[in-house]
């Protein structure tokens, strides 16, 4: 691929970019946890001529679909611009027409967003022939969404240990067990993440936060070493959960019923409303989310159930 220098010299050029969905804090790891799953929404991008009206078309397929930007507000496109300007491109000049096959629900806790922009920064890697880097594009995806949890997972796959290092956002990539799979029951019902962080308190007694600490410690040994049997003890929150359940009073309904199901452990996933539920049998793993589907219809919820893997690059 011949250099880059301005966005003229991108006319012409296609890539393609597959990016998954993924599930955030894994309970008692706020801001700090986060997962692939083996959803995933393709996006087609080609750079044409300046001339065309309108410059910037996205085609949007499958979720969201009619209701997302399909122009320059789209979050892709947005953070595909951004991409460039940091590889020290100028795109002005440059048309857009995207193709977008989202299967990945849209604010429901699955990382949408993050997903989303996570995919126009590998865009514009792709197209710079790689000169923004993995530890650029977190940079980058987590100044935009304003944490790098989600966006660690979507752009190393597995499971994400993220923290800031000197004030810069880092992730160490950890494969996940083979067998680990994610029950989820998917409600109708949107939740912000802004409405849903504003519900957190500026403080949290001592005891949870030393709670916290160790059961997401232990959480990650537990996926690192593929000890199931530790996840339901790894996977309770004291910091989150019970004060967005104010909000979200089926929430600790929906958890319990996946537990008494034979969940490994349950959690929010995100800023929610999914809920997701850890198995490592598929029989059992569809038999926990029809559990939460059912307590969601007797809670008066409409939503669906699902089952995916854990996506491991």
């Amino acid at each position: 691929m011949s250099v880059v220098r301005s966005g003229a010299d991108l006319v012409g050029r296609r890539v393609t970019i597959d990016v998954p969905a993924t599930t955030a804090n894994l309970g008692a790891g706020f801001d700090a946890l986060a997962m692939a799953l083996d959803l995933a929404t393709l996006i087609e991008l080609e750079a044409v001529p300046p001339e065309r009206e309108p410059a910037v078309v996205v085609e949007v397929q499958g979720e969201g679909a009619g209701h997302l930007p399909r122009g320059p507000r789209n979050r892709f496109v947005s953070s595909l611009l951004e991409g460039l300007v940091a590889g020290g491109v100028d795109p002005a000049g440059t048309g857009w027409h995207v193709r977008m096959d989202n299967r990945i629900p849209v604010t429901r806790g699955l990382g949408s967003s993050a997903s989303a922009t996570v995919a126009g920064l590998a865009a514009a890697d792709a197209l710079l022939g790689g000169a923004l880097g993995p530890e650029r594009m977190l940079e980058l995806a987590a100044a935009a969404e304003g944490h790098a949890d989600n966006a660690a997972a979507a752009i190393h796959g597995g499971l994400c240990v993220v923290s800031e290092v000197e004030g810069v956002p880092r992730a160490i990539r950890i494969d996940p067990p083979e067998a680990l799979l994610a029950a989820l029951y998917i409600p109708d019902k949107h939740l912000s993440t802004s409405a849903m962080r504003a519900a957190l308190p500026s403080s949290v007694p001592f005891a949870a936060a030393v709670h916290n600490v160790g059961a997401t410690a232990l959480a990650v040994a537990a996926l690192s070493q593929g000890r199931f049997d530790l996840l339901a003890a790894g996977t309770v929150d004291r910091l989150h959960e019970p004060y967005r359940a104010e909000a979200y009073p089926e929430l600790p309904e929906l958890i319990a019923a996946a537990l008494a199901a034979g969940a490994r452990g349950a959690f929010l996933s995100g800023a929610g409303p999914t809920i997701l539920a850890f198995s490592d049998d598929v029989a059992a793993a569809a038999t926990i989310a029809a559990a939460m589907e059912r307590r969601a219809q007797e809670l008066g919820m409409s939503g669906r159930a699902a089952v995916q893997a854990a996506r491991p690059e």
